[in-house]
């Protein structure tokens, strides 16, 4: 049967989920694999479900992210829904302020995650992480909120971290996530 974190199956029943899937089923069409239709138990934050005498631990993810969860798998694997990357953060994943702080605590748990062993970062999006982004991200995400609290333009805030960081990937992006910090 199926198994996901707490609150995702009200989650992909909600209309914000079914609207997103129905947009990507337009785009793509039949490249889509539909969701099973089984009733999943939820595995609660906090928590430890073995599966097949692997221990998958369930943390509370980002507060501005759904379904907002951290899953450490083994000890070894720590996925999220972005994986850690060495470039620009897309502004889906930084969208308020209040984002770059959630965003920053996950890192940090991550971070952890890796001090205690884990060796394999990997996410919904971005797949697996390249060596040394865990690090990155938290450094990264510190400097985007101490240059947020230093500029009062989007448009200043983009151009200091394109200055901060000028070879990074992504930099195409940056204004669009300037404007929705500064929304």
């Amino acid at each position: 049967p199926g198994l996901m974190p707490e609150g995702m199956p009200a989650f992909i029943e909600g209309e914000t989920y079914t609207g997103m899937m129905a947009r990507f089923k337009e785009k793509f069409g039949d490249k889509l694999v539909d969701l099973p239709e089984v009733k999943a138990e939820e595995a609660p934050f906090g928590g430890t479900v073995d599966i097949a005498g692997v221990p998958f631990r369930f943390e509370k993810g980002p507060a501005s992210d759904f379904p907002a969860a951290n899953i450490l798998i083994g000890g070894k694997v720590f996925y999220s829904h972005w994986a850690p990357a060495k470039a620009h953060m897309n502004h889906l994943q930084l969208d308020s302020v209040a984002a770059i702080d959630a965003e920053l605590e996950s890192a940090k748990a991550a971070l952890a995650a890796q001090e205690a062993g884990a060796k394999h970062f990997v996410g919904g999006h971005g797949g697996l992480a390249p060596e040394g982004a865990v690090g990155f991200r938290v450094e990264y995400l510190e400097t985007v909120k101490k240059l947020r609290g230093e500029h009062s333009t989007a448009e200043a805030f983009a151009e200091a971290l394109k200055k901060a960081y000028p070879d990074l990937p992504g930099a195409e992006g940056v204004e669009k996530m300037a404007g929705t910090l500064y929304k």
